[in-house]
């Protein structure tokens, strides 16, 4: 209710004067005496011209700082084009201060003998881009990157190194506007420092295809780009350390490694090489890069029924733990730029490698309801497993132009995974209070190996007149791979009589999938503000499936009986034509697109085992439109309408039986349809007083009438068959309302974001129709001190109501409630003594007898920086110095409710000796 009633006073957010002092003055050009409109004005300390905050001119050049602080102050004025300004100004308790109009000087240059040098503003808007100045948010000695986008208004970073801005996700981060290990966000957020960031830049990057023909096709992704200071651009930088901590409570001894050594040698107007070699060895959860998600093939609809994952989801909390994992790695990144090369001058090429092993150890206990129409029941479930990974990723990219208007750009990315996975899960269900319906025992092991490959290939040429192109996107997608898997299982079912189930096969799984996907784009300009677009796209989309399930024989202890029933070779290809065109109006202010396509499309799943071919066809009319408006004042609006076709996957198509888990049996439908998705999102930005004061809004709906749901039979054991059905109205909206503001006089930053979430699902439950209504609304609060040198805190908290209703079942309809605070803090002490520590909360209620806990996480660390620079540091840190840590967890599902425990780290000690690199202009 909070955020809708500052949504709604949002056109005074520039314009309200709260009580205090003011600072107002007027910004001319010194010859004409001409207002100058759109000014940087920033507010900076006298005394080391630490940033206090910054705002624009408005259209007779007044510009006004509100509720100002006493103190003495600096004023710096930057408009292109001009020379800076710098004015010194005090404000007095209770004083407003009115400054002399101050008038800038166009700036001649002599580019022969004049080298300029300017400062720059904090805050900096250009057009769809925020432009931050990273001199002027400070950070702590020896920080990384991730630290200073805390820093910065509008951007959120999680304990788990996600990142928002302006409410939404960072799906990228580049570095010198280049790829920095592939487009994976923590490989430069946690493994460059703060101090060499010269400018941080977001904006909303659009496809590469898009970006050269000029119309905007719709597929943005929220993008930091990371840029390096001139004098730091050439030299030695990074951060490694070495630590080890003794074994306690049941857990084994923690230690730790960090390598981190990077080489740079930008230089201005000529070839530029980077290369960085980054290592890490722990088993402290911890990971500097992005897991991958291993995604081997794997029966069924992933092998045993696995308990669901905790994370963030509709709540819009940050996931929370539910294993242990070791993790090493290393990885090497090259990037160059040279005129020598035979194909053109100044070609780039980036490329890296890098290389990760991972165990994951999985100890969970689960209680889950299953609603059934006029009855339900529970299952209790144990479940075990340990998951050891290797993977292999090869990144590149090269821009090779051909000539001035001809140029090629190819983005080959290319890994390869190895998997031992183990799994035991020990289950019973029944009736409250004590009605046995089945109990099961099942030992799952598997080992694999794949190759996941993407290759985009782009040709782009220009034509002498002016906005008239072509261009052709190939777009390629490989995963191959084979497992191989044993299930042992014994599961006894108690009906009218007690019988009992004991297998003991061999699933070996041969997948193969390729898709390829050519775009072709030709855009015509009508004028000088208009532009049609012309395009054709051809996909094809093929997979296979052998999967050859044998049982064990007693008498040779072999797995030579084959199981016709379980067994199957399966191809799917899905084959589309797609014509379409998009007007677009671009103008200062606004842009406008229409457009649509027709598509054809041909599904054609193949039982090669049995000889039957389901093909069908499918005709589309896909529509899109886009208005994007900027306002006055630093507010724009951009609303999109998108269509997208979504094929079924094979193993979704496949009508064969996993058995992987007994009681829980997936079987594929070679009937399913694509899904059809309607998808409507709107944004919107505002931001005042040089972004220090904002509110950022995203709401997003999906719609869908033929979505691939599930029909889920249980019969009178317990025993589950769940098969793939499409349903109707299918609905998803999600949306999230930010408001932001710096409070001057105490140096904190204030965040309150709103969030919520509504989910409508129709399934069938033995037949008949259920639909889910899942309903979650948050309210979280974020406070950030800014770094005085000696102390720097942060507090945030959140509370989230959660409901689900069933139409079968309305007494199985449930709302529960959990909360989230964290605090830390940094406090540098004489001697260069650091000490930090964060404590955070987390309590629940309204879940299973057992699963309603509250817990507090304290973590603390104490650190002695030594050497000139302090770029050595000795380190004590405690986690769980409580010895409170869990996890616990509510997913509600279509058909069930379910509470999740898991086992995860706690209380350890670590010390560890940690050294930075820093040696430039060499």
């Amino acid at each position: 209710m909070l955020c809708l009633l500052l949504l709604a006073k949002l056109p005074a957010l520039a314009q309200k004067t709260p009580a205090g002092a003011e600072i107002t003055g007027t910004v001319l050009d010194s010859a004409t005496q001409k207002p100058l409109r759109m000014a940087s004005v920033s507010l900076l300390q006298a005394r080391d011209s630490a940033y206090v905050t910054a705002t624009i001119t408005d259209g007779d050049g007044h510009f006004i700082f509100r509720k100002t602080a006493p103190g003495t102050y600096r004023l710096l004025i930057t408009f292109v084009g001009y020379k800076n300004g710098s004015l010194p100004v005090s404000v007095r308790q209770g004083a407003d201060a009115n400054v002399d109009t101050i008038r800038m000087a166009q700036q001649g240059t002599d580019l022969n003998e004049v080298v300029i040098r300017q400062e720059r503003a904090p805050v900096t808007i250009r057009q769809d881009t925020l432009e931050f100045n990273a001199g002027s948010f400070k950070t702590q000695p020896n920080a990384q990157v991730e630290e200073l986008l805390r820093k910065l208004p509008g951007v959120e970073v999680a304990r788990d190194g996600s990142i928002k801005a302006n409410g939404q996700s960072v799906g990228k981060v580049l570095v010198d506007g280049k790829p920095f290990f592939g487009n994976d966000p923590k490989m430069a957020t946690r493994n460059l420092p703060a101090d060499i960031v010269d400018k941080v830049q977001v904006f909303d990057q659009s496809s590469d295809q898009s970006q050269f023909s000029g119309v905007d096709d719709g597929d943005r992704e929220r993008t930091i780009n990371i840029t390096i200071k001139k004098d730091k651009g050439k030299g030695y930088f990074g951060q490694n350390a070495l630590g080890a901590g003794p074994s306690a409570g049941g857990q084994s001894a923690r230690y730790e490694a960090r390598l981190n050594v990077n080489r740079f040698n930008n230089r201005n107007g000529g070839p530029a090489k980077q290369i960085s070699l980054i290592g890490q060895a722990n088993n402290l959860n911890q990971q500097n890069f992005t897991m991958p998600n291993g995604n081997l093939p794997m029966p069924g609809s992933g092998g045993p029924q696995m308990i669901g994952q905790p994370g963030g989801g509709d709540d819009g909390g940050p996931a929370m733990p539910a294993s242990v994992t070791e993790v090493g790695a290393v990885g090497i990144n090259y990037r160059t730029e040279s005129n020598t090369v035979k194909w053109g001058k100044r070609a780039e090429i980036a490329a890296s490698y890098f290389v990760n092993r991972a165990v994951t150890t999985t100890a969970q206990q689960s209680r889950r309801e299953n609603v059934l129409p006029g009855r339900s029941f529970i299952t209790d479930q144990n479940n075990y497993s340990r998951n050891a990974m290797t993977t292999h990723r090869i990144n590149g990219r090269f821009d090779i132009p051909v000539d001035s208007l001809t140029s090629f750009r190819l983005t080959p990315n290319i890994s390869f995974q190895t998997k031992d996975f183990l799994n035991k899960t020990n289950s019973s269900s029944y009736r409250p209070p004590a009605d046995s319906l089945n109990r099961g025992l099942t030992h799952y092991d598997l080992n694999g190996k794949g190759v996941n490959g993407y290759n985009n290939l782009l040709f782009m040429r220009k034509f002498r007149k002016e906005g008239r192109a072509i261009s052709a996107n190939l777009n390629s997608i490989l995963t191959t791979g084979n497992t191989t898997a044993y299930n042992r299982s014994e599961n006894v079912f108690f009906d009218t009589l007690t019988t009992s189930e004991n297998i003991d096969q061999r699933n070996a799984q041969d997948q193969f999938a390729f898709q390829n996907t050519v775009n072709v784009s030709f855009t015509e300009p009508l004028s000088f503000t208009q532009k049609l677009e012309f395009r054709y796209a051809y996909g094809n989309n093929f997979g296979k499936l052998i999967r050859d399930v044998a049982d064990k024989r007693i008498e040779t202890n072999a797995y030579d009986q084959p199981d016709s029933l379980l067994s199957r070779n399966f191809a799917s290809t899905f084959e589309t034509n797609r014509l379409g065109a998009t007007f677009q109006t671009r103008r200062l202010r606004y842009t406008i697109a229409l457009g649509a396509d027709l598509q054809r499309g041909s599904l054609r799943p193949i039982d090669r085992s049995t000889g039957i071919d389901y093909q069908r066809n499918y005709h589309y009319f896909m529509p899109n439109a886009l208005l994007a408006y900027t306002f006055r004042g630093n507010r724009s609006l951009r609303m999109q309408y998108r269509t997208r076709i979504t094929p079924p996957g094979i193993t979704q198509l496949i009508p064969a039986a996993d058995n992987s888990n007994p009681l829980n049996i997936n079987t594929g439908n070679p009937w399913l349809k694509p899904e059809y998705y309607h998808n409507l999102t709107l944004t919107f930005n505002a931001s005042a007083r040089g972004g220090n004061d904002n509110l950022f809004a995203f709401v997003s709906v999906n719609r869908s009438n033929n979505r691939i749901g599930l029909s889920t039979v249980t019969d009178d054991s317990g025993a589950q068959v769940t098969t793939p059905i499409n349903t109707r109205g299918f609905v998803y909206a999600n949306g999230v309302v930010s408001v932001g503001k710096k409070i001057q006089p105490w140096g904190l930053s204030v965040n309150l974001t709103s969030h919520g979430s509504l989910a409508r699902n129709t399934n069938l439950v033995n037949s008949a129709e259920n639909v889910t209504t899942s309903t979650a609304l948050g309210q979280g609060l974020r406070l950030q001190s800014d770094y005085n040198g000696r102390i720097d805190y942060g507090l945030s908290a959140r509370i989230t109501w959660q409901q689900a209703r069933y139409s079968l079942l309305p007494q199985q309809n449930l709302q529960y409630w959990s909360q989230y605070a964290t605090a830390d803090v940094h406090v540098q002490l004489p001697g260069h003594v650091v000490i930090t520590s964060d404590l955070t909360y987390n309590g629940n209620t309204g879940r299973a007898e057992g699963y309603n806990q509250q817990f507090l996480l304290w973590n603390a660390s104490v650190a002695r920086q030594f050497l000139r620079t302090r770029q050595a540091e000795v380190r004590l840190q405690v986690f769980d110095l409580l010895n409170q840590n869990r996890s616990l967890v509510r997913n509600a599902g279509d058909a069930y409710i379910e509470d999740v425990r898991s086992r995860v780290l706690t209380r350890y000690f670590l010390l560890s000796l940690v050294y930075n690199i820093r040696k430039f202009g060499v």
